[in-house]
C-alpha cells in the first residue's frame, strides 16, 4: 500500500508518494511554487485557479513517472485560515485571501464578543483580523450580494477534484468560527461573521472519506476509487511528522512562517483546559487538539534577504553565517516584516533593524533577523510550557530549518537549556497528514528522535507554511 500525500502550502503546492509507514518514496515528489500576491498596503493573496492548475500539475507529473501505482489512500496538509468568496454558480469572487493578509478591520461601530475571554477559550482564536469573523464581513462589503458561500482554499480546489468536499474539523477551526468542544460552528462567532443559512462549508463526520470525481478518473485511473481523507492544518499535521504528539515535546516549525506549538488528546465533548490568552488552540481531529502561537516571519526572511541583499549562493551564505555568533551577534532586529499574526495587531511594516555601523555586511543582517524570529519563540515556548508540569523538549523541523544549520544552531542557543532536536526530513506537514489519516498520531513520536540541532547536512532549500 502507498500513500498519496499532498501539502496545500502558501509558497508551493507539493505532491509525494508515502510507503504504507508513511515513509517517503525515493524520487516520488512533485512541487511547483505559486505566487503569492503581497502588496504594500499588507494584502497576500493566491489566485484560485493557478493554485488548482499547480496540483493538477503536480498528479500528472506523479502519474506520468508510474508514482501513482499502488496508491490506496491520500492525505491533504493544508493551510489554515484562508478563505474565499464564491458565487451563486460556485465560482471565486476574487482571490484567496492568506494568513498573509492584514488588511481586513472591523467596521466603525462593530462591536467584539460579549465576553472576550470565553470567547477565546471556545474557539481558540480572537476577534482579530486572522480569522472569518471578522474577514467575512470585509469580503461581503467588497463582493456585495454576489457572495453565495465562503470555503478555504483546500475545500475550493477538493471540491474541482472529489465528489464532496466537506471541510474537516481541523481546517474549521482555524476558522475561528468553530466550537472545539462540541465540533459545531459557534453561535456568536457566527453572529459576529453575519454568515447565514448555507454561506459556510458543510463539516465532515468523523471517519468521512472523498472519492475522485468520475470525470478525473481517466486523467488519473490508479486513483479512481482512492479514498481522499479529510484535510489537516498545516501546523498539526507538522507537529504529527516532527513527533511532537504528547506533552513533553513542543515543535519549532519554520517554513514560509513559522510557529511552536504543542499537541495533546482531547476528544470531542470534554472539557477544554485553560487557554492561555497569548495562545491560540486548534483541532488537529476529532482525538486531539493543537495549542501554540504562530509568526508571519519564517523562510520568507531568509528568501527576502537574498534576494533584497544581494546575498550569496547557498554554499557561500552557510560559510559567511558560521562566522556570526548564533545569538545573532551586534545587530538586533524585530522580524515582523509582514506584521503580526494574531493576537497581535503590528500591521505590515513592522520590521525593524538596529545596531546597524558601516560594517554591517548584508549576511549580518540576516543573521539579526534568524536571531529575532529566534528570540520571539522563546517566549511564546516558556508560556506555552507553564500549561504542563515539566520542561519540554523541543524538535525543530520545517525546510527552513532543514536548509540552515545556522539557524539550527541559534535556536539551540535560544531555546537552552530545554534539550533541542532536529527532524531533518523536509515533508514533515505531509507525513504529519498520511499518519493522522491512518489513525496513528499517537505511533508518531518514533520520529522525534532525530538529529541534534547542529548537524552539518544539507538539504534543499524549500519551505512550506506553519501555523
Amino acid at each position: 500500500m502507498n500513500i498519496l500525500a499532498l501539502d496545500l502550502g502558501t509558497s508551493s503546492v507539493r505532491g509525494l508518494v508515502l510507503d504504507a509507514d508513511a515513509d517517503p518514496r525515493p524520487g516520488a515528489l512533485a512541487r511547483r511554487k505559486v505566487h503569492v500576491n503581497i502588496g504594500d498596503r499588507g494584502s497576500g493573496t493566491l489566485d484560485p485557479a493557478q493554485y488548482l492548475a499547480c496540483l493538477v500539475e503536480c498528479l500528472d507529473e506523479l502519474a506520468a513517472a508510474g508514482h501513482l501505482r499502488d496508491v490506496r489512500l491520500v492525505a491533504v496538509s493544508a493551510q489554515w485560515h484562508s478563505v474565499l468568496p464564491l458565487d451563486h454558480a460556485g465560482a471565486p469572487l476574487g482571490p484567496v485571501l492568506t494568513w498573509l493578509d492584514t488588511r481586513v478591520a472591523p467596521a466603525p461601530g462593530t462591536a467584539g464578543p460579549a465576553d472576550p475571554d470565553a470567547y477565546h477559550e471556545r474557539t481558540g482564536g480572537w476577534w482579530h483580523r486572522g480569522y472569518w469573523p471578522l474577514r467575512l464581513p470585509w469580503l461581503r462589503a467588497r463582493c456585495g450580494s454576489q457572495v453565495a458561500r465562503f470555503v478555504g482554499l483546500a475545500e475550493y480546489v477538493l471540491g474541482h477534484l472529489l465528489d464532496t468536499a466537506p471541510m474537516s474539523v481541523s481546517m474549521a477551526s482555524g476558522t475561528g468560527l468553530l466550537d472545539l468542544r462540541t465540533l459545531t460552528w459557534d453561535g456568536e462567532a457566527c453572529e459576529l461573521a453575519g454568515v447565514r443559512p448555507g454561506e459556510l462549508p458543510e463539516l465532515a463526520p468523523p471517519g468521512w472519506n472523498g472519492r475522485l470525481r468520475a470525470e478525473h478518473a481517466g486523467r488519473w485511473p490508479q486513483l479512481a476509487g482512492v479514498a481522499w481523507a479529510v484535510p489537516v492544518g498545516d501546523g498539526a499535521a507538522s507537529n504529527v511528522g516532527s513527533g511532537c504528539v504528547d506533552g513533553r515535546r513542543a515543535a519549532v516549525t519554520v517554513g514560509t512562517s513559522a510557529a511552536v506549538r504543542l499537541l495533546h488528546r482531547l476528544p470531542a465533548g470534554e472539557p477544554l483546559p485553560p487557554l492561555p490568552e497569548q495562545l491560540w488552540r486548534y483541532r488537529v481531529d476529532h482525538e486531539y487538539v493543537v495549542t501554540g502561537a504562530a509568526y508571519s516571519s519564517g523562510g520568507n526572511l531568509y528568501t527576502w534577504a537574498k534576494r533584497e541583499l544581494r546575498l550569496p549562493e547557498s554554499s557561500e551564505l552557510h560559510a559567511a553565517l558560521a562566522r556570526v555568533p548564533p545569538d545573532g551577534g551586534e545587530v538586533t532586529a524585530d522580524p515582523r516584516l509582514g506584521g503580526d499574526r494574531p493576537p497581535g495587531f503590528a500591521p505590515a511594516g513592522a520590521g525593524e533593524l538596529r545596531g546597524l555601523s558601516f560594517s554591517t555586511s548584508g549576511v549580518e543582517i540576516l543573521a539579526g533577523l534568524m536571531a529575532g524570529l529566534c528570540r520571539m519563540v522563546a517566549d511564546d515556548l516558556a508560556v506555552l510550557e507553564s500549561t504542563v508540569e515539566t520542561p519540554m523538549e523541543v524538535v525543530l523541523g520545517g525546510g527552513a530549518m532543514a536548509a540552515s544549520a545556522w539557524w539550527r544552531s541559534a535556536f539551540a542557543t535560544a531555546l537552552a537549556p530545554r534539550p533541542v532536536r532536529h527532524r531533518a526530513e523536509p515533508e514533515i506537514g505531509a507525513i504529519g497528514a498520511a499518519l493522522v489519516a491512518l489513525g496513528r498520531v499517537a505511533e508518531a513520536g518514533r520520529l522525534a528522535m532525530t538529529d541534534p540541532p547542529d548537524d552539518e547536512g544539507r538539504a534543499p532549500e524549500r519551505s512550506g507554511a506553519a501555523s
